[in-house]
């Protein structure tokens, strides 16, 4: 029987997957398993490249899975020495590098839990996932120590060179002794410093049900040259960008520093990328830089994720990689449940659908009684979990041909006069304005229809009436005479949450503050 990884099309994956298939892709089992074994120790032989880096100053860096694996192992050892047990949290607050991965994967190859800390987080964002994780150490950087200053119980050390010069005191061997269901990571969603998401807990069996997502999500197979610019911090970089490709002995890459679309352009040039997965908001940001065509690709695969992307994105990624955007739906809490199969010759892509379930995953939508929703008819997507439906807060649509498409989430609709309206919907529409770079729609109350549709749009055109009266027509042409912006308003940017999504729920809560006040 071939492996999951020699396999490439959609109908292979429906006759041959399995869950006991997807462990003969590891050295570990259930009763003993560990994430730096399976996606460093055990690709180290040699010297093959882990991670080549683009930092955001313009130079390269390439890190092995040699290097990685021993100096990984000085810092387990290094943890014991300073009293940390396994099971105990260990934070790392740094930028994609060298010192990033020997705290992330030396934490977890002794049995620690780690904890990969966004970069930008201030003071009180710090602050609050530090008490409710309560870690014994704090990797990270002299310019961010200071943030950590008060906090009960934590050691910060600051991972400059001569702290990894140190490191090479301690032995660089270590074996690991973790079980398949030892806690690995916590890993805090998206959100707001003010605000605590929860810390999803993942296991070292997370690396195997992970594979799902890997095989058929991004397409990764042996010999795909891989690149996932989302910050390691969050789910899509960390586990579909980083611990994914390494996994399977991939070569990944990733970005550091202030993101750059031009700077991200060049490195899938130089770094001859084959498979990219991005977030919508990168290739956006490709888009709008106007940068795109000073380079050459070879581009095979594409996957993206976050939020829906807009037509005149997918039409510019198309146009210039040669090859479609695949859509991969699933959040950190439930993992990935609707993929595009890149690479699959045999699934013919829909632009703008979410693609089909993963091999094995039971997904519907249905209303609000439970029951799934005819073709066309939009609902609440749900995934069947542990004998149960289980809500994910989206709403989606099937077509005939069985492909979802996203209808925004649940907090997202707009109800005016009776009609119900999908913000996504009306984004996608006034994003066909060529002078529109970005825009979020939200309702906002209204005394005769309940809500209308109110859109922030950034653009470098001033905003003024006629600008107005040009996206409100392309709304009603595209969508219908009911679904156009009645308010538009040009702000500089818009909210976003730290995972680059645009942060609807920011715009409504300041128009409930701008209502209050004038009232």
């Amino acid at each position: 029987m071939s492996k999951l990884t020699e396999l490439t099309t959609y109908a292979d994956a429906q006759r041959q997957f399995s869950p006991e298939k997807l462990w003969e892709l590891f050295d570990g089992s259930r009763s003993q398993l560990n994430i730096s074994h399976e996606c460093i120790d055990r690709h180290s032989d040699d010297d093959a490249i882990a991670v080549r880096i683009a930092h955001a100053d313009g130079h390269d860096e390439a890190l092995t899975f040699q290097s990685i694996s021993r100096a990984s192992a000085r810092f387990a050892n290094y943890l014991i020495a300073q009293g940390v047990k396994p099971g105990e949290p260990v934070a790392i607050m740094l930028e994609p590098s060298l010192p990033f991965y020997v705290g992330l994967f030396g934490a977890m190859k002794m049995g620690a839990v780690a904890v990969p800390l966004f970069t930008l987080f201030g003071p009180d964002g710090l602050r609050l996932r530090m008490e409710d994780c309560k870690p014994r150490l704090l990797l990270t950087n002299a310019e961010k120590a200071p943030l950590a200053e008060g906090i009960a119980n934590l050691k910060t050390v600051v991972a400059d060179q001569d702290f990894m010069a140190d490191l090479g005191g301690y032995s660089d061997m270590f074996e690991c002794q973790t079980r398949g269901d030892d806690l690995a990571a916590l890993q805090y969603t998206s959100g707001t410093t003010r605000e605590l998401p929860d810390a999803v807990r993942h296991t070292h069996r997370s690396i195997v049900t992970l594979m799902t997502a890997a095989l058929y999500g991004t397409g990764l197979r042996p010999g795909d040259r891989f690149f996932c610019p989302s910050s390691p911090a969050w789910g899509h970089g960390l586990w579909h960008g980083t611990l994914a490709p390494l996994a399977l002995g991939i070569t990944t890459g990733t970005f550091s520093g202030k993101f750059d679309a031009e700077r991200l352009l060049r490195a899938l040039q130089d770094y001859r990328i084959t498979n990219l997965s991005a977030a919508s908001t990168h290739y956006r940001m490709m888009r709008n830089s106007g940068a795109a065509d000073r380079y050459h690709y070879t581009i095979r695969k594409l996957s993206f994720t976050g939020e829906p992307m807009d037509s005149e994105t997918a039409d510019f990624v198309a146009d210039t990689f040669g090859v479609q955007a695949c859509s991969m739906y699933g959040t950190t809490e439930i993992g990935v449940i609707l993929v595009s199969y890149p690479g699959a010759e045999d699934f013919p892509l829909k632009p703008g659908s979410l693609g089909k379930p993963v091999p094995g995953a039971r997904v519907e939508v249905h209303d609000a009684n439970g029951k799934p929703c005819e073709p066309g008819v939009v609902g609440e997507l749900m995934i069947w979990r542990n004998g149960e439906w289980f809500p994910t807060k989206d709403l989606a649509r099937i077509d005939k041909d069985g492909y979802f498409e996203h209808a925004g989430r649940a907090d997202d609709v707009i109800i005016s006069a009776g009609w119900t309206m999908s913000a996504v919907e009306i984004e996608d529409a006034v994003l066909k304005h060529p002078d529109i770079q970005e825009a979020a729609a939200i309702g906002v109350p209204d005394e005769l229809r309940g809500q209308v549709v109110k859109v922030f749009a950034v653009s470098g055109r001033p905003g003024n009436d006629e600008f107005i009266s040009e996206i409100q027509e392309l709304v009603r042409t595209r969508l219908s005479r009911h679904e156009y912006p009645r308010i538009v308003e040009f702000v500089s940017e818009l909210p976003k949450t730290p995972a680059g999504k645009v942060h609807r729920k920011v715009l409504r809560d300041r128009e409930k503050v701008a209502l209050g006040s004038d009232s």
